[in-house]
């Protein structure tokens, strides 16, 4: 690996979270990205779930969500994404808790930090799915398939809601 400052190819892993080239002393740190997920509940107790369109895990349940953008904040951007995803204004957000998780793409893993919120949406009769969504399903806190869930940190929360729930 190269060094993005000098050239080097005296570039090599610091610690298991940081780089340093032993020329130039140049050393970069790799942090977690911020990413936000939407915890959509019906009258009937019921999470509403998107569909991943694309890889990682296209095809398996997902909560609506995506990545913070730069000079975003994370309320602003599950806003956002569920505007472009569902096409619904969030009326309310309320934090839940945070998760780390792991998010493989094109055979790189990436380090996130999800952020995860009930969310509260001004009609889920208008729905419609677009950008990285292929459809949405409603299912019950208590009776889903942890196993049609894509991705780790969803997983996760699902898991605590059903307890949560009970």
């Amino acid at each position: 690996m190269f060094c993005p400052k000098c050239g080097s190819k005296k570039f090599m892993e610091h610690t298991v979270k940081s780089y340093r080239c032993s020329d130039c002393l140049f050393h970069i740190f790799l942090n977690a990205g911020a990413a936000v997920s939407g915890i959509i509940i019906n009258a009937n107790r019921e999470v509403l779930f998107t569909i991943r369109k694309f890889d990682p895990k296209a095809g398996m349940l997902d909560l609506p969500g995506g990545f913070v953008d730069y000079e975003e904040n994370a309320e602003d951007a599950l806003t956002r994404e569920i505007k472009e995803e569902l096409g619904v204004n969030v009326t309310k957000l309320t934090y839940y808790k945070s998760l780390p998780n792991l998010y493989e793409y094109d055979d790189i893993t990436y380090h996130t930090l999800d952020l995860f919120y009930f969310c509260e949406v001004d009609s889920i009769e208008s729905i419609i799915v677009n950008d990285d969504v292929s459809g949405y399903v409603f299912e019950s806190i208590s009776n889903i398939d942890i196993k049609k869930i894509g991705l780790g940190s969803p997983k996760q929360i699902i898991t605590d809601l059903k307890k949560l729930f009970k």
